[in-house]
């Protein structure tokens, strides 16, 4: 069984490390080609094209000026550990054993602009790059799905086949899933993961807590050594419960009737 999850913009590169091992992205020479085109852009252009502040442009520029494709723990970091949004506050993965470190390292995968399919230990330099960022890259390859083409595909069905099982769980929002060109996908099985919670008289998806839980079932898996999809319908983290009578094969709703310390009613 293999899990997906999108990255995150916030990263962290301040905190102590929580592991020493480390495994290099696989596909180096396609990242290396994006950030010789980014080199190129003005901070101005930078902001234009990733909606971003000046503040941010400007330090995404330095980033890509800094960028080699030499990696090392001195100017890199675990990619699970760098990533720093909702999914990875969800994870906690600062606080995972060595051997949840290299279960997450078989039966994990991280979507990424940049780096296309990244495993947990892969270390990575600071960069941002969304995956629905417009960014031409060849006139051929007018954004990152196409630059991208089936080579993500090519990635997780490796992995796949190492698992031997074919199931492939989604916690990857759908601007990443898409860039795996999911008729590409050679999966026995995909199951994707909705959560939902209880607010003014419905369940409804609020994006800030599907974020957390993504990242809490992930974490939820490793850390229980999870490898049979059907056990997964034993997440229970946060007043999380499976809803067999809200899921299809295939999609699964897990709902909650009150965050921790909410008042939502």
């Amino acid at each position: 069984m293999l899990f997906l999850l999108s990255p995150a913009k916030k990263m962290d590169y301040e905190s102590p490390p929580a592991i020493e091992q480390y495994t290099l992205p696989e596909f180096m020479k396609e990242a290396e080609m994006l950030v010789k085109k980014l080199k190129k852009y003005t901070p101005e252009k930078i902001a234009g094209m990733m909606n971003l502040s000046t503040k941010l442009a400007h330090l995404n520029f330095e980033r890509y000026q800094e960028w080699t494709p030499e990696f090392t723990p001195s100017n890199a970091r675990q990619a699970i550990l760098a990533f720093k949004g909702d999914v990875y506050t969800g994870m906690n993965a600062a606080t995972f054993t060595p051997d949840a470190f290299d279960f997450s390292q078989k039966h994990l995968r991280i979507l990424s602009g940049l780096h296309g399919v990244l495993r947990p230990l892969d270390l990575i330099r600071p960069y941002r790059l969304e995956m629905g960022t417009r960014f031409a890259i060849t006139p051929q390859k007018n954004n990152l799905y196409r630059y991208w083409g089936t080579k993500i595909a090519g990635s997780l069905n490796r992995a796949m086949a190492e698992q031997g099982d074919g199931v492939l769980v989604n916690l990857a929002s759908g601007e990443y899933y898409k860039a795996t060109d999911p008729k590409a996908l050679k999966a026995d099985r995909i199951v994707n993961m909705h959560f939902k919670d209880y607010k003014n008289g419905v369940y409804k998806t609020i994006f800030l807590w599907v974020k957390q839980a993504r990242g809490m079932m992930a974490s939820w898996a490793i850390r229980n050594r999870i490898e049979k999809a059907d056990d997964l319908k034993g997440f229970d983290q946060a007043g999380y419960y499976y809803s067999p009578n809200d899921s299809t094969e295939n999609n699964w709703v897990f709902l909650r009737d009150k965050p921790a310390g909410s008042s939502v009613s």
